[in-house]
């Protein structure tokens, strides 16, 4: 009996190795992103095998969520069958919607990641048409045996802090939490930063009731330097990860445009979402589906923006905000919209949330439009004043807390508030696009929760990188 038990041991000791090698690394396709309004290319920049072995669900590799502007899929070479997909949006895809890409070119660093293929795959972008049906827009031949597979190993950018813990990566949401334009002495304001926001963003539902499905993970790569760049303000710093005020023009709208940088060190960490957590003071922050949010950690608004940025981020959720300034240009056909939370309403008794409308709700539901229109477009004229002038931040919040107390009377005394319905009002359109319900986390800074759509599209996603 004894050397039956010892036999088994052994056996069993020699799978370990086995099912160690089982487990992919993360693989990333880096590739330029290039064009103007009317064209567009894209050209293969380099193929890395990243320091960590893959952290996504081995039991969900394939999106069918029909989320994102563009898809990609990685399939085997030899007998076309697709091992990964996500749908996903890009820095590019908003550029091509403003005024500047009418005027000239630019180019975007972007990068895929998935599973390493033990053997050659294609990597095909699909983007979607004026229809919003997705489109072949690139692809490439990946070999991971190819000699000119980068699998070099760069400087660390700091010790991975465990934020929290619940599980494998393999098994759980692996969420990161990066700090850039912090110094090394700044380097335990940013852990306090980062877990208080870690504990904002678990009281709110549904990440609430699912808090033990996220790992949680923090970096920080020193900054020579406090803070990031603010142009509009002639504020330049060389941070880390390159985020910015000022995207696209925007005075609020933080992005990095350094996306090499950002991977780097992001690829020292077991990740599915980013969040980038400037050390900064002023409003602003971002979020992009499935690249990364961001925000401004010391902003009197940093628990709305952080939440309401990572909804897009994570889910995909559309702004359905409609008056402030932004610098996208408006929409010329109301197609239906792939996000979650907003409609075209071509069709009222067949879209996305009529499940979820209160029984009895007319569609499109009434609302006191007008008298918030009439304040908004007030507010909105003050706050670029203040901005022209360059005036305290505590002006900016002054401004703000009087909107949301304003807002909070409107839109809360509606009779329709509690009601889920079709609002008109969203995607940066003050008609012809709707909105589940009258207020929620993606309308405005009032302190209300996610709307049921919002929250049914983000358990949904939820559901992807968790492994049951």
């Amino acid at each position: 009996m004894k050397i039956r038990i010892l036999m088994a041991v052994a056996a069993i000791s020699s799978l370990v190795p086995a099912i160690s090698a089982a487990v992919p690394r993360t693989m990333r396709v880096d590739y330029y992103h290039t064009g103007n309004a009317t064209e567009e290319r894209f050209s293969l920049d380099r193929v890395i095998l990243e320091p960590l072995e893959w952290a996504g669900n081995p039991s969900r590799p394939i999106d069918d969520t029909n989320s994102g502007k563009y898809f990609f899929e990685v399939s085997d070479a030899a007998s076309k069958r697709v091992l990964y997909s996500r749908g996903f949006a890009s820095i590019y895809g908003e550029w091509e919607t403003t005024d500047e890409a009418k005027e000239r070119h630019r180019t975007f660093h972007e990068s895929l990641r998935f599973p390493a293929p033990s053997g050659p795959v294609r990597v095909v972008v699909r983007k979607r048409d004026a229809k919003n049906v997705f489109q072949d827009a690139w692809s490439a031949a990946v070999d991971p045996k190819n000699m000119f597979v980068d699998s070099s190993r760069l400087p660390s950018p700091g010790p991975l802090l465990e934020l929290q813990k619940n599980g494998p990566p393999a098994e759980k949401v692996d969420f990161l939490i990066l700090g850039d334009g912090y110094t090394a002495g700044e380097r335990s304001k940013f852990e306090q930063d980062a877990r208080r926001l870690m504990e904002i963003l678990f009281a709110v539902s549904p990440f609430k009731e699912h808090r033990s499905d996220f790992n949680v993970w923090g970096l920080c790569p020193a900054a020579e330097e406090s803070g990031i760049s603010r142009p509009s303000t002639g504020v330049h710093r060389r941070s880390p990860v390159g985020a910015t005020y000022d995207a696209f023009g925007s005075e609020r709208y933080v992005l990095t445009f350094e996306n090499r940088a950002f991977r780097e060190a992001a690829s020292y960490a077991p990740y599915d979402h980013v969040e980038i957590l400037t050390n900064s003071k002023t409003y602003g922050g971002g979020g992009i589906f499935n690249l990364y949010s961001t925000v401004a950690a010391d902003s009197l608004w940093s628990p709305y923006v952080f939440v309401h940025e990572f909804g897009h981020h994570f889910a995909g959720l559309a702004d359905e905000y409609y008056t402030s300034d932004v610098a996208y240009a408006k929409a010329t056909d109301r197609v239906e919209p792939w996000e979650p939370n907003a409609t075209a309403l071509k069709d009222p008794e067949h879209f996305k949330w009529k499940d979820l409308v209160t029984p009895g709700t007319p569609l499109p539901t009434p609302w006191g439009k007008d008298a918030y229109e009439k304040h908004s477009h007030e507010i909105q004229k003050r706050r670029r004043q203040i901005r022209a002038e360059n005036r305290p931040e505590q002006e900016m919040d002054r401004l703000f807390l009087e909107q949301k107390a304003e807002e909070t009377k409107l839109l809360s005394g509606d009779p329709n508030a509690k009601k889920v319905g079709a609002f008109e009002g969203s995607l940066y359109e003050a008609t012809g696009y709707y909105r589940p319900q009258i207020d929620c986390i993606m309308f405005s800074r009032n302190d209300v929760p996610f709307c049921p759509a919002c929250r049914r599209a983000i358990e949904r996603i939820i559901a992807l990188y968790v492994r049951r």
